[in-house]
């Protein structure tokens, strides 16, 4: 680990802190003037593979915006190729996985052991690691088992799911070994990030929210928790993140993950009370404010902290990456309001204001 001591881990092991850490999923996007000049030369698979640009753009975007932590830029879905699934970003469509499974057979062809082949992304995580020094913590990433097997089976992003629910209710055993090959390539592909640097890792669980508690805790749950076991030997605290997913905390408490993140489709000080003490909580503001003007900007973010109330553990970042267009001006804005505000009430006495 480069930064052990920093607020941003800390805060994720409910350690005492002088500001709210701040930082944001997709810190280096399209809404940024760099990496847009980056994407004119090399598509996004060209920065992912290329551990000298991947670690360029993750620089920028973290000492541009002044956050407390800096993510390594890479993607979810690069697991994927080296299990045998061969997939392409299109135009305004996102990704497209080539030959989605459909059956047993498909995933029996899967592979397991080629992770290794992922290490341009430790390599990333070193530069920038090396970077940093004990200045900046490096965050890792991996997707969670569920959303990538939701990729592999729609080939693309859905609304519905439809096909991977029909392969998870008529073929559990199926849909059980697939889960355990995904899990089997992610914790080696997360791992190494930690071997190579980074500081705590976060589990991206995207898409669960499109399933019931029962669904969660029969088909999914096992499986997360099983992960997030492994990952936790590496010693650096694990985020679980998942959009939608407000009635599905109570069995996302039971992944033991250090940090849950939440969106902003719950109250934070709900979710604080909802997932207990023994959690750290980051979010939750919802990325379309950034649109809203300056002064709104930090009024929602003060809202936000009032929320968490200073309680031990929060982290604050919004509730899905920064989108396309975002004003850069408002990012910056914001973590300025979140240091500047969260200082103001660790001097000060407990919020009277109840929610």
């Amino acid at each position: 680990m480069s930064a052990p001591d920093s607020r941003f881990v800390r805060a994720c092991r409910r350690q005492t802190v002088d500001v709210t850490p701040v930082w944001f999923m997709r810190q280096a996007g399209r809404y940024m003037p760099e990496y847009r000049k980056v994407r004119k030369h090399h598509t996004i698979l060209e920065i992912c593979k290329d551990s000298q640009l991947a670690a360029e753009v993750t620089v920028t975007a973290a000492e541009r915006l002044g956050v407390d932590a800096a993510i390594i830029f890479a993607d979810l879905l690069l697991p994927l190729e080296v299990m045998g699934l061969e997939f392409e970003f299109t135009e305004h469509e996102g990704p497209k996985i080539h030959a989605p499974l459909r059956d047993a057979n498909g995933i029996a062809q899967l592979k397991t052991d080629r992770a290794a082949e992922l290490s341009y992304v430790a390599e990333s995580v070193r530069l920038v690691a090396r970077h940093f020094g004990t200045r900046l913590p490096v965050i890792g990433f991996c997707g969670a088992p569920f959303t990538l097997a939701s990729y592999m089976i729609e080939g693309r992003g859905s609304r519905h799911f439809v096909e991977t629910k029909r392969l998870m209710y008529s073929d559990p055993e199926a849909w059980d070994e697939l889960m355990r090959r995904i899990s089997r390539v992610l914790a080696q592909y997360a791992t190494e990030q930690v071997n190579a640097g980074a500081d705590a890792l976060q589990v991206f669980d995207s898409w669960v929210g499109c399933l019931s508690p029962g669904d969660y805790g029969r088909f999914v749950l096992p499986h997360t928790k099983a992960l997030v076991a492994e990952l936790k030997t590496t010693g650096a605290p694990i985020i679980y993140f998942g959009t939608d997913t407000a009635t599905l905390l109570p069995s996302i408490k039971q992944s033991r993950a250090e940090v849950v993140g939440i969106d902003w489709r719950i109250p934070i000080n709900d979710a604080f009370e909802m997932l207990g003490d023994n959690f750290a909580v980051q979010g939750n503001l919802d990325p379309a404010s950034l649109f809203a003007s300056e002064a709104e900007v930090r009024r929602q973010a003060r809202d936000v902290l009032d929320r968490a109330s200073g309680r031990p553990g929060h982290i604050f970042n919004l509730g899905h990456g920064i989108l396309p267009e975002t004003p850069v001006e408002n990012v910056i804005a914001l973590v300025e309001e979140v240091h500047a505000y969260s200082a103001k009430r660790t001097h000060a006495p407990a919020s009277s204001v109840a929610f």
